[in-house]
């Protein structure tokens, strides 16, 4: 039995669920990013623990011209600009970027759609649904 919320959208044309669609979009390839920043933080903290233990083996075996270096140049710089290490761009995408999108999209939700998520592929669903009992 169908309800309200299975037939969200019947008052938007179709542009208007378009733009919603696109909108949800836009922030589930954003999760994606986020997902790969993610990622990118643990992949830089076990790359530089092996610097860290390059170190101590270079140093150990009396290469303490690229002990040096590494310990100097490589270990305290961070991944962008020299000065933002990967929890910083992490924490910035999330902080920032991230929440300021995901409000504008409950913001679109709310003014197109009542808040109801999905609008597009719910209509979708319905249309395959009808097809099907028209066979």
């Amino acid at each position: 039995m169908a309800t309200d919320s299975d037939t969200p959208g019947e008052d938007l044309t179709d542009a208007e669920v378009e733009a919603l669609h696109e909108v949800e979009l836009g922030v589930e390839w954003l999760r994606r990013a986020h997902g790969k920043l993610v990622e990118f933080h643990h992949n830089t903290g076990h790359a530089m623990e092996h610097l860290a233990e390059a170190e101590s083996l270079l140093r150990e075996t009396g290469h303490d011209d690229l002990a040096d270096e590494i310990r100097d140049q490589h270990l305290p710089r961070g991944v962008v600009d020299e000065d933002r290490w990967s929890y910083d761009v992490l924490e910035s995408f999330q902080g920032d970027f991230m929440t300021t999108v995901s409000d504008l999209q409950e913001q679109t939700r709310r003014d197109l759609s009542d808040g109801r998520q999905h609008v597009a592929e719910r209509r979708q669903e319905r249309e395959w649904k009808r097809q099907a009992e028209e066979e």
